[in-house]
């Protein structure tokens, strides 16, 4: 169905045909001043110079057609030739039951449906998450289910590190630890499918200290690169311990990802491409794009319309080896083979803006995608400290993720247990559902690109711009609707009818608002909008159901329109809150 601005402009424009003017005149906006009017259409000033005509004589013409129409309540022709209009509660009422009634309330975004990458996570292999990767996980976890929702077919990638000297130093680290281990003898032939693995508390400890040893010991560092050559060379005991790994990794990443409802549809990495790069390298050699620059392969993709300098796309260092912009140039290629989507979409820090130019304009260049393919940055800021730094621990150290949703989930568990008396069992339930909300709407609540500061008691309060406050409108809609089944009526039959109050017609008319944002969420690729939609709808229906009889009202079939309208509404806020990754308990 249309957006309902797309209709009233169609109205409005009709009203400007038949009074001799030209439709395009007929654009309908939400009002600025809301205390006057709830659209405003300001098309006669526009029109005045083109029918050299007064443009309160043309609003007052256009004002007596759109009187005609049931759409609008109220015209007022105001000068110097504004259009005020208010919506009747008759022409809202269809408009919000037809969306009941509608697959996805409606929605049909305004651009024709896609195939889409989504690269967003950015894991390294045998490291621990930290609050860092909240981000990246939180957008793009988002960004998919919102593209799918608008009809997208979508591959989400976890992308992970999982090549390179960090491997090496993890073997260096694993081989002085365990030197018996089956994977470093040279003369074994055998299987390794039984070979003992490596506990991820083990990978998470030897990690940071063989890095910090390869930075104070050169020798220990040459070991380092010479297991990362031999691992990507295809020595197969370091291929298999690898593989193991990247198991253990692996299963350790779904796990703690899953806790914030995170899911990827690939786990590839860089490895995944290494076997492709020495193919793509001769591809951009024999193309002419590719020249040696101090010794090192670079494809130039400076434009004579840069205001800044943008340095030369390094694709082999001079000692021949790969580096990210080859694995990710690589991956781009091998992502056109498997699926020739019509976008990538990478979510990562904003400070690699530069980074991602280089390599869009590399791939662009190069061909290695087609002229109409998109290739986005959405560049995220920094999760910050009440301080303005980064997010730290209380000793000043990087705080891993599983411990910020542990204690978050503690934090919201003291408020529950505070709120009302609750077995320790449900509030523990309770408690780690509403945690992911604060999470996850403290964090796409706010622009993407901005830094944002984690305070853990507004984003765990019950009140304010807040995931636990959308979660309590949603389980209070649920606990109307469970004693209205309980009368033994239907609430699935129930009609909405036209608004009776000025707070069930707000309610109404931020209901009606959910294609035009889903609209705007999916082309902008932006989960802020759904989030400042349903605080909006969370504070419109609270106002209403205290200023309103549901239950209590003794005319029955005034009480179904009403439940009808708690119906629309729950459904509508349970979508969109699954749009942004989470989901509410049945009672809080």
């Amino acid at each position: 169905m249309k957006k309902l601005l797309d209709l009233l402009t169609i109205k409005a424009g009709e009203a400007f045909e038949k009074a001799g003017y030209d439709a395009q005149l007929g654009k309908v906006t939400v009002s600025n001043r809301p205390d006057l009017c709830e659209y405003q259409c300001n098309g006669a000033m526009a029109g005045a110079k083109q029918y050299h005509k007064a443009p309160i004589m043309i609003a007052n013409e256009v004002a007596e057609e759109l009187r005609k129409l049931s759409v609008f309540s109220e015209v007022d022709a105001v000068a110097p030739g504004f259009l005020n209009l208010k919506l009747s509660e008759e022409y809202l009422a269809d408009y919000v039951s037809e969306m009941k009634e509608s697959e996805k309330f409606g929605f049909v975004p305004s651009f024709g449906s896609e195939k889409v990458v989504i690269d967003y996570g950015g894991a390294n292999v045998a490291k621990a998450l930290h609050v860092g990767h909240i981000r990246s996980a939180n957008i793009g976890e988002s960004v998919k289910r919102i593209l799918r929702f608008a009809g997208d077919e979508v591959i989400g990638d976890a992308h992970l590190g999982d090549w390179g000297l960090q491997m090496g130093l993890v073997i260096c680290g694993i081989k002085e630890r365990k030197p018996d281990l089956v994977y470093f003898d040279e003369n074994y032939t055998g299987d390794y499918s039984d070979a003992p693995s490596v506990s991820i508390k083990e990978l998470e400890e030897i990690y940071p200290e063989s890095s910090a040893r390869s930075k104070e010991d050169p020798e220990y560092k040459a070991k380092a690169m010479d297991a990362t050559k031999r691992l990507q060379d295809g020595e197969r005991g370091y291929r298999a311990l690898w593989k193991k790994m990247m198991d253990t990794s692996i299963s350790d990443l779904k796990k703690n990802y899953g806790s914030l409802n995170v899911d990827f549809d690939l786990w590839n990495g860089e490895s995944s491409v290494h076997d492709l790069i020495p193919e793509m390298v001769d591809y951009m050699k024999k193309g002419g794009w590719a020249h040696i620059s101090e010794g090192a392969l670079v494809v130039d993709v400076a434009e004579e319309t840069d205001t800044k300098t943008i340095p030369p796309c390094m694709i082999l260092k001079s000692d021949g080896a790969s580096l990210y912009n080859t694995t990710d140039l690589a991956t781009i290629m091998q992502r056109v083979r498997d699926f020739d989507p019509d976008r990538i979409v990478y979510i990562v820090d904003k400070r690699q803006e530069l980074y991602f130019e280089q390599v869009f304009r590399c791939a662009r260049k190069t061909e290695l995608v087609k002229p109409e393919t998109k290739l986005n940055f959405i560049g995220f800021g920094t999760m910050n400290g009440a301080d303005g730094k980064p997010f730290k621990t209380r000793d000043g150290g990087v705080m891993r993720l599983e411990s910020l949703i542990e204690e978050t989930k503690s934090e919201m568990l003291k408020k529950i247990k505070e709120g009302r008396p609750v077995s320790d069992e449900e509030a523990a339930q309770i408690a780690d559902i509403v945690a992911i909300s604060a999470l996850k709407y403290g964090d796409l609540s706010n622009q993407a690109s901005k830094d944002y500061v984690f305070d853990i008691d507004r984003f765990t309060s019950f009140e304010g711009d807040t995931g636990p406050y959308i979660l309590y409108t949603i389980v209070r809609i649920k606990s109307i609707l469970a004693k209205y089944a309980e009368s033994g009526k239907n609430a699935a039959d129930a009609k909405i009818g036209p608004a009776k109050n000025e707070f069930e017609k707000a309610l109404c008319m931020e209901i009606a608002q959910f294609g035009q944002v889903m609209d705007s969420a999916a082309s902008e690729l932006a989960p802020h909008k759904i989030c400042g939609y349903i605080y909006d709808v969370a504070n419109a229906f609270n106002k209403f159901y205290h200023e309103t009889q549901i239950l209590s009202e003794a005319d029955e079939a005034r009480r179904e329109n009403l439940i009808a309208l708690l119906v629309l509404t729950r459904d509508i806020l349970s979508t969109c809150i699954d749009l942004l990754g989470f989901e509410a308990p049945e009672r809080m």
